[in-house]
């Protein structure tokens, strides 16, 4: 098959979980074999650029990335804050959100449901315990902001 280098992509921002730093290389390749650019935060800053800079300018800076971003691809079945925080503007911006497993090998990444993906228990403590609040933000039903107030 001829790849036509001048056909346009659409630019996928991919969010997981620090806990699953190891594998941004696999989801690069999944997201570059499913047909899109993969704005991956590990792969532009690195992890946090080593605390070169502080971490909100480059949390400002993936949350300028997700709202020019075609779509938010969602990697891992457990969902961190900051993940969760991405889909929610992933959502308020009109995004598309999909969810896929994550893995060392882009071979063995697929698609999952939404009532496949847990959370961390950082994130559930943050919620005060409400799973089901977190589960409405995951699908862009509620936002975020009135999960964790």
């Amino acid at each position: 098959m001829e790849i036509n280098i001048f056909e346009p992509m659409p630019l996928v921002y991919a969010a997981q979980s620090k806990y699953f730093f190891f594998c941004r290389d696999a989801v690069c390749e999944f997201v570059l074999k499913e047909g899109a650019v993969p704005l991956h935060p590990f792969r532009i800053f690195d992890y946090f650029l080593d605390d070169r800079v502080d971490r909100d300018l480059i949390r400002r800076a993936n949350n300028n990335i997700v709202s020019r971003a075609d779509e938010v691809w969602v990697f891992g079945d457990v969902i961190a804050n900051g993940v969760l925080f991405e889909i929610d503007l992933a959502y308020t911006t009109g995004r598309l959100v999909k969810f896929f497993t994550i893995a060392t090998k882009a071979s063995k990444i697929h698609s999952i449901a939404t009532g496949q993906i847990s959370f961390e228990q950082e994130l559930i403590a943050l919620a005060n315990g409400d799973i089901a609040a977190l589960k409405a933000v995951l699908v862009g039903d509620r936002r975020l902001h009135e999960v964790l107030n």
